[in-house]
């Protein structure tokens, strides 16, 4: 297909605004128009943490400046829902009436925050965090000695839980698996930074929630296994997202858990593209794990303005992501789950940082407060370098000596 004259991109976080932008930085000279449903197009990893704490504005969480769309063309509707494709006649609808021409569109719809079906979960008091709106609800209610109990101990759950307790709330955290994320840290940097949560004053329960009561005073939360029911102000629900594909189905477009695209995020209509949290990967039938990241996002969208312009696309890269909790920041860069750990450091006294080795050569890193070694770990996956452990575990090594092989 030749490059077209007028592409759509719907959905403004990171990956729709990184396919504006690399179209630009690629030449595109068409129309490019940008929908999004909030005012500006906003960062979203902060709502957890900074955001939520109050310590930065909505102002800063915008990934671009308004100068910015004007300056590289790029026509930003805000405030604004996409209700319809028609990709058979080139066009976009959106829930106020209007129609964009569109030969090409680009869906970053992301997701939405999964609600599982707990028994008075509908309760008022039960908080998601998902978007801004969210993070203003809930930092609305929190105040000292609240009591709050987040469900899930994951990624979102630990750092929301973090936070509202150096708001000085009260909190549970509540998560089945012990530790969480065992696959993506590595069990000994999981099993710690799960119980570090245990030393910054929060309370931890291995269970599930069965249901939530309404009380005088709150909630009543019934825990499984026989535990002792919590009681709680607000409940805040961290149990992962729901790919949102409500436009790409009623568009007649595969689907699966998610929007099904191939490498170049082409879906079943060429004529469409998809990105980021809404995705689902198949590349010769095999259904790829979907990564639920920032930067994964963002690289979706470079691909598919290299799709768009027909330029090959970038080269793949391990995976990588990051995450903060009681003041320490934590890498993690490709997988964990292959290999041999090896430690470098003293666990639990950062900066320390732990490598999987697969068959000689690094799988993936996780570090606390040593984004060094993840930078260093990241070239020695990407290049197949092989490595010595034992120079991999001494924390007098340079790390950049290794990428020499």
């Amino acid at each position: 297909m030749d490059v077209p004259g007028k592409v759509v991109v719907v959905g403004g976080g990171i990956g729709g605004v990184s396919t504006v932008a690399a179209l630009r930085a690629g030449g595109y000279g068409g129309e490019l128009v940008l929908v999004d449903d909030a005012e500006l197009p906003t960062d979203r990893p902060p709502l957890s943490k900074e955001y939520l704490a109050g310590t930065r504005s909505l102002t800063d969480l915008a990934l671009e400046q308004p100068d910015w769309y004007d300056d590289h063309d790029v026509r930003l509707v805000p405030r604004t829902r996409v209700s319809a494709l028609r990709p058979g006649e080139g066009a976009v609808e959106t829930e106020d009436g209007r129609t964009l021409a569109a030969d090409r569109v680009v869906l970053a719809t992301g997701g939405r925050a999964a609600r599982p079906p707990i028994p008075g979960a509908d309760d008022a008091r039960v908080h998601v965090l998902r978007t801004v709106e969210d993070a203003d609800r809930l930092r609305a209610a929190v105040a000292p000695g609240t009591r709050v109990l987040v469900v899930g101990a994951g990624l979102v759950g630990a750092e929301a839980g973090s936070t509202l307790a150096g708001l000085g709330a009260d909190v549970v955290l509540v998560d089945p698996v012990a530790p969480p994320l065992a696959l993506v840290f590595g069990q000994p940097v999981a099993h710690w930074l799960h119980e570090l949560n245990r030393a910054r004053g929060l309370a931890l329960h291995h269970a599930g929630v069965e249901r939530l009561d309404a009380t005088t005073d709150g909630l009543r939360v019934r825990l499984s296994g026989g535990a002792d029911d919590v009681r709680a102000d607000l409940v805040v629900l961290a149990v992962g997202m729901v790919p949102e594909t409500t436009l790409a189905v009623s568009a007649g477009l595969r689907t699966g858990r998610g929007v099904r695209v191939d490498r170049g995020q082409l879906t079943s209509n060429p004529a469409v593209l998809a990105i980021g949290d809404a995705t689902e990967v198949v590349v010769d039938g095999v259904v790829r794990p979907r990564a639920e990241h920032w930067e994964a996002a963002r690289l979706d969208g470079e691909r598919a303005a290299a799709t768009i312009l027909g330029a090959p696309l970038p080269a793949p890269t391990a995976s990588w992501f990051w995450t903060e909790r009681h003041g320490l920041h934590v890498e993690v860069v490709g997988d964990l789950t292959a290999g041999d750990l090896v430690l470098r450091g003293e666990l639990g006294t950062p900066p320390f940082s732990a490598f999987s080795v697969h068959e000689g050569m690094v799988a993936g890193a996780v570090a606390v407060d040593d984004p060094r070694a993840v930078r260093a770990a990241r070239r020695l996956i990407d290049r197949a370098i092989p490595v010595d452990p034992a120079a991999l575990a001494d924390p007098s090594t340079d790390l950049r000596r290794l990428l020499r092989g």
